[in-house]
């Protein structure tokens, strides 16, 4: 157990604060970071009755068209009983359909409708403003630095087989 463990504070205890030189300090500060962005970017949403989770979705169909319901959880991280919510969230709204699978009656492939398109292209105009709001404390040249280091990040070179 832990309970031999001193609750001393200590400059190299895991913070997000600024300056933190803990070992956990990115991956704090990326957390929070997210939690920010996805504020902005819920908000950029809002007004068209979905949320980031139906959003990603969305992505990943813009992306790379009919794809099954497994696949789509795999991509946005989320598991099999909340996939199909998304899903029967955004065939409600008219914004993607199921489809059969040829060759396979059990699987299903979700496919974005031209209602979801609209909506797509509707959400990236609306965000723009939001998404400038979300790097203006950056100067003129780091918000594209920041892009390249995060791709950098989350897409290492040894990933790309």
């Amino acid at each position: 157990m832990a309970a031999d463990v001193s609750h001393r504070t200590t400059a190299s205890h895991a913070t997000d604060r600024p300056g933190d030189t803990s070992p956990f300090a990115l991956g704090l500060l990326l957390r929070r970071a997210h939690w920010r962005a996805a504020a902005v970017m819920g908000e950029a949403l809002r007004p068209f009755g979905i949320e980031l989770r139906h959003f990603a979705v969305l992505i990943e169909l813009v992306n790379h068209g009919p794809t099954v319901q497994r696949d789509l959880a795999a991509a946005t991280g989320s598991d099999k009983a909340g996939i199909m919510r998304v899903v029967d969230d955004l065939e409600r709204k008219g914004l993607a359909v199921r489809k059969a699978v040829p060759g396979d009656r059990r699987v299903r492939a979700v496919e974005i409708t031209p209602q979801g398109l609209e909506l797509f292209d509707a959400v990236h105009v609306a965000a723009e403003p939001l998404a400038e709001r979300l790097v203006a404390e950056l100067g003129p040249d780091e918000p594209e630095k920041l892009t390249d280091l995060l791709t950098r990040l989350a897409h290492p070179a040894d990933d790309e087989a």
